[in-house]
């Protein structure tokens, strides 16, 4: 199906405010990365240094985009994962995974009202 006329844009969410965690944000997909690419560097018990070289990406700029501080491109990315032995589909799928169970419970919430679609679709 492939929506004609796109849904009305949400209003962006507010920065936490009363009665809302941090914890209930979506986590940003700069953070999901660079979470991924260090759980994988440490589980290969390897050093920011010995990834960074190999991946030839500066060592400060590895360990931002790790802490998610950087949005890196996807070269770079392929780069970094490579370097650990993944391809970028790889490093992607795990990101997606972890975003997937982050946010999940909360789509599944009761109190999150349903939004439905009333543009036109095209289907095949």
């Amino acid at each position: 199906m492939i929506p004609l006329r796109p849904a009305p844009a949400r209003p962006a969410r507010p920065a936490s405010g009363p009665g809302e965690s941090e914890e209930s944000k979506e986590p940003l997909w700069r953070d999901l990365v660079g979470e991924v690419l260090r759980r994988e560097r440490r589980a290969q018990d390897r050093t920011l240094k010995d990834v960074a070289d190999a991946a030839r990406i500066s060592l400060p700029y590895l360990s931002e985009i790790e802490r998610g501080r950087k949005e890196a491109s996807s070269e770079v990315l392929a780069a970094a994962a490579q370097a650990l032995g993944l391809g970028l589909g790889d490093l992607l799928s795990l990101a997606h995974g972890e975003l997937t169970r982050r946010t999940a419970p909360h789509r599944r919430s009761a109190t999150v009202p349903h939004r439905s679609y009333d543009g036109l679709c095209l289907a095949a």
